[in-house]
């Protein structure tokens, strides 16, 4: 009689496999979610590895189901508070992730079919950061849980990224998780005892060690010995805390105005009277009073018009206020218009007014000082569904059958940097400080100094807006640059070149901060020459998925020539 694969696992079993789906779940989500343990990332796919290696000596079926639980756990876990902004948006943003998460898993499983030792797991290392890299770039993107933001709160562990960028920390966390991996393989089949000289004893163990130990060493001299160049120029971070599910609706936005620039003149009474003086000796007050950046929140106004900035109330008492503070430049974020006059739609994004006229809309930052001198940028990292339609030829159209209920916000095609007087600088809104490679953008314009604002409030009062306050930190990391970051709840902030965060703010409280922040000229090799590591494994990933294909042609071509010398 032909004995058939057993199908079903014992329930021992089974609990087995599960408990290592959550034991993998806990183990990745704790980086997000507490301070300083980055360092549990390193080892935290090898549950998830291991119970594919049980599942698959057992002969379980449908395995998928256990590594897609394990992804879609691990991203409720740490990005369940998405929902609180967009229930539906939320359900997507976990259930969408983990499925790319798993397809990879998948593919990494198929592999196995057709290589063998290490190379499906190199395989799966590379083709996980490939996917990384890819996804900073895609019109549907969502990368909160690139796997070197793990470090995000534990900036002493990874000052190397100013080399590497976030995904250098991936590579690390495939390569330890590998590693040890392999050790624990070796250990459990007998080969450590039977195989293994003491030669290749030493050499696994050396290399578990070594790719441990050596980047937290590096990292911890590379913290203690960078020193700043003392290159200060002058930031006040004004956090209104409007709750911005009422800005639009319970609270006019000439009250709103009023709060932000009475926090401003209770918190720099000296500059308008260092001003004055200034006046009467100078014709000239700006070039004898230091400059000052005055930071609000993104979308603190919704009533700029960038055909005709002096159209909007809220940009004319902002310069009707700086003429008293000459020195004075006030960044803001707006919600912003651009109009149309023509009998067809400008762009797919575009929505109608009425016949003949058109509105685009965007998410701004603005500079402007007392003279009405004015600069703008818009936001090009939009946040998908709720700023922007992806692949708008096609969704927008369904977007209209639908009565238009996604956002359609458009952005820049590249960067461009804002000033502080004559002072460069970068304003990443948002969303935008999660994308590190884009980050280096502002600083090979020139920027001296980067700037961050935001409205995190949507969330609540849950590890959201903690996440992203840290992903500034490795923005500092990777370009040497100190950040002043304003939130309009919170939290804000003054990170300096190593990550640091020097000041904060309390979450939900109004509060202004008054410090410096220090200019830097100096490129990092991750600015220079951009995201080396994900080039390379997406390469490496390349010519692994084209000896795969090789491989599964000639195989079929093998089984064919069989069956055809059997017929």
């Amino acid at each position: 009689m032909k004995r058939t694969r057993k199908s079903s696992l014992t329930a021992g079993a089974a609990l087995l496999l599960w408990g290592l789906v959550l034991l993998f779940a806990v183990m990745m989500s704790v980086p997000w979610l507490v301070p300083h343990c980055g360092f549990l990332a390193l080892f935290g796919f090898i549950p998830l590895l291991c119970m594919e290696r049980i599942a698959s000596m057992l002969g379980a079926r449908r395995i998928w189901m256990y590594h897609y639980s394990a992804f879609v756990l691990w991203n409720a876990f740490t990005t369940f508070w998405v929902c609180n902004a967009t229930v539906g948006g939320g359900l997507f943003a976990i259930l969408a992730n983990s499925l790319q998460m798993s397809l990879i898993f998948g593919i990494f499983r198929f592999s196995k079919r057709y290589f063998r030792g290490a190379l499906p797991y190199i395989f799966l290392a590379v083709m996980w950061i490939a996917w990384e890299r890819v996804y900073f770039d895609m019109d549907i993107s969502w990368p909160w849980l690139v796997l070197g933001n793990a470090f995000a709160r534990s900036v002493q562990s990874v000052q190397w990224y100013e080399f590497t960028g976030s995904l250098g920390g991936s590579l690390w966390v495939w390569a330890v998780n590998l590693l040890v991996f392999a050790l624990m393989v070796s250990l459990s089949n007998g080969d450590w005892a039977f195989r293994y000289n003491i030669k290749a004893k030493a050499a696994l163990v050396s290399a578990c060690i070594v790719a441990i130990a050596a980047p937290f060493i590096l990292s911890k001299c590379m913290f203690d010995s960078y020193e700043e160049k003392y290159d200060p120029v002058e930031v006040l971070v004004v956090q209104p805390d409007i709750d911005p599910y009422q800005k639009f609706e319970a609270m006019p936005q000439s009250r709103q105005t009023a709060i932000l620039l009475d926090q401003i003149e209770l918190s720099i009474p000296d500059r308008k009277t260092a001003a004055d003086t200034s006046s009467v000796q100078a014709g000239s007050p700006r070039d004898k009073v230091s400059p000052l950046l005055v930071l609000a929140p993104e979308t603190f106004t919704n009533d700029v018009i960038t055909n005709d900035l002096s159209l909007g109330r809220t940009f004319r008492r902002f310069i009707s206020f700086l003429k008293d503070y000459p020195g004075v430049d006030l960044l803001f974020g707006a919600s912003s218009y651009t109009y149309y006059d023509r009998p067809d739609a400008p762009s797919y994004t575009a929505r109608k007014v009425r016949d003949g006229r058109w509105v685009e809309s965007h998410n701004s930052a603005l500079v402007v000082d007392g003279t009405g001198a004015s600069e703008i940028f818009h936001k090009s990292k939009l946040v998908v569904g709720v700023e922007m339609t992806p692949y708008p030829a096609f969704f927008c159209k369904v977007d209209d059958m639908l009565g238009g209920v996604m956002g359609r916000c458009v952005g820049q095609d590249a960067v461009s940097l804002l000033h502080c007087g004559d002072i460069p600088f970068g304003c990443a809104v948002c969303y935008e400080s999660v994308y590190g490679e884009y980050f280096t953008g502002y600083v090979k314009e020139g920027a001296r100094f980067m700037t961050v604002i935001t409205n995190d409030a949507w969330w609540g009062n849950t590890p959201g807006y903690r996440q992203h306050l840290s992903y500034s930190s490795l923005r500092a990391i990777e370009t040497r640059r100190s950040i002043a970051r304003c939130a309009n709840t919170g939290i804000s902030a003054i990170i300096d070149q190593r990550g640091t965060v020097l000041e904060q703010t309390p979450w939900w409280e109004p509060a202004v901060i008054r410090s410096h922040v220090n200019m830097n000229d100096g490129v990092t090799l991750f600015v220079k020459y951009g995201d080396i590591t994900g080039r390379a494994c997406t390469f490496v990933f390349g010519l692994l998925a084209l000896a795969l294909f090789v491989r599964i042609v000639l195989n079929r071509k093998a089984d064919y020539s069989r069956s055809a010398r059997l017929r």
